[in-house]
């Protein structure tokens, strides 16, 4: 896909990027989802398929320096930040050549050369850590901001109420995004709260709360660049929450028996990239562009997912190395 193509087909700035990033992040989600079945990667493992908008809109909006802290749902937050394919693969696969050596695996990896600092399986945990990021950067004059991504669940969490309360009180720079997909793990959000519009909530704490389209990752970068920004120059923590539906099951293997009829249909149709090939499309961009944009990003999966083969397992005799108590 040549720069001439582009601008002649006159799409937005950043399109084609968007479009890359996302895709990346599906292709190897669901090369995870095939390593998992084929019993390469064991463990549980939750997939980000259908929820890419977030990461690459918000991801997009920060400056290098820049904290990111994750759910157990993070591969597209690690990839969005710029950790390669094959990396990712390494770890969750428990390979040499892992960011963390292959000991964090698909829920605890984290990857700070990219500024990607980690994922956390206690629902809501990496928000307390944000905030002691945000907090540290106040007194190291890195002007670094701390973003933390957490599911809709996780907004009834003791510790996250905590961190938004102390976050506002103290004007720390954080940035809270709610990854609303709809199901607290496998029961509707709507059915565990009196009202469903998660960020209404930031206006007890006295901080802005903003809902988003967090299947168009250009209104999703649009919001995170003003949080974030707002954040940097001293004014305080912003609630994101970012609509979105995952299209696979909470977890692999989820028999998803809660779904009503039609709605994974519904949610097919209108995720992230369905509608951004639409989108590119209609400014002019034909099929055969956007399939050389595809081949491009499966290709570079593809060859990830064969030199894993090629990568030695960890030696289990090295767990206790880099533990500190």
């Amino acid at each position: 896909m040549t720069a001439e193509a582009i601008e002649a087909a006159s799409l937005p700035a950043g399109f084609v990027d968007a479009y890359t990033s996302m895709l990346r992040i599906r292709l190897t989600e669901e090369e995870v989802m095939r390593l998992r079945l084929a019993g390469t990667v064991v463990g549980s493992v939750h997939l980000e398929i259908g929820q890419e908008a977030i990461p690459v809109g918000v991801v997009g909006a920060r400056r290098a320096g820049d904290a990111v802290f994750s759910t157990y749902r993070g591969h597209g937050w690690a990839l969005a930040c710029g950790l390669p394919v094959i990396s990712l693969l390494a770890e969750v696969a428990g390979r040499v050549g892992g960011p963390s050596g292959g000991r964090g695996g698909s829920a605890y990896f984290s990857a700070p050369e990219v500024g990607f600092y980690g994922e956390n399986s206690i629902v809501g945990a990496g928000a307390p850590i944000a905030v002691g990021a945000a907090l540290a950067s106040r007194f190291d004059g890195s002007g670094r901001v701390a973003i933390t991504a957490f599911g809709d669940g996780a907004m009834n969490q003791g510790a996250v109420h905590e961190s938004m309360n102390m976050a506002s009180a103290m004007k720390l720079p954080v940035v809270f995004v709610c990854e609303n997909n709809g199901y607290s793990e496998l029961t509707r959000i709507a059915a565990m709260v009196a009202d469903p519009v998660l960020s209404h909530r930031a206006a007890a704490y006295g901080m802005p709360g903003i809902r988003v389209d967090g299947n168009d990752a250009f209104a999703v970068r649009a919001v995170a660049r003003e949080a974030i920004e707002r954040a940097r120059a001293g004014e305080g923590p912003t609630l994101i929450e970012a609509m979105t539906q995952r299209i696979v099951g909470h977890y692999i293997g989820d028999a998803e028996t809660y779904r009503e009829p039609g709605e994974l249909e519904a949610a097919r149709a209108d995720e992230p990239l369905e509608r951004m090939r639409r989108q590119m499309a209609e400014q002019g961009l034909d099929e055969a562009a956007i399939a050389t944009i595809e081949a491009t990003v499966r290709h570079e999966v593809e060859q990830a997912g064969q030199q894993l083969e090629t990568l030695p397992v960890v030696d289990p005799a090295t767990v206790r190395e880099h533990l500190y108590a």
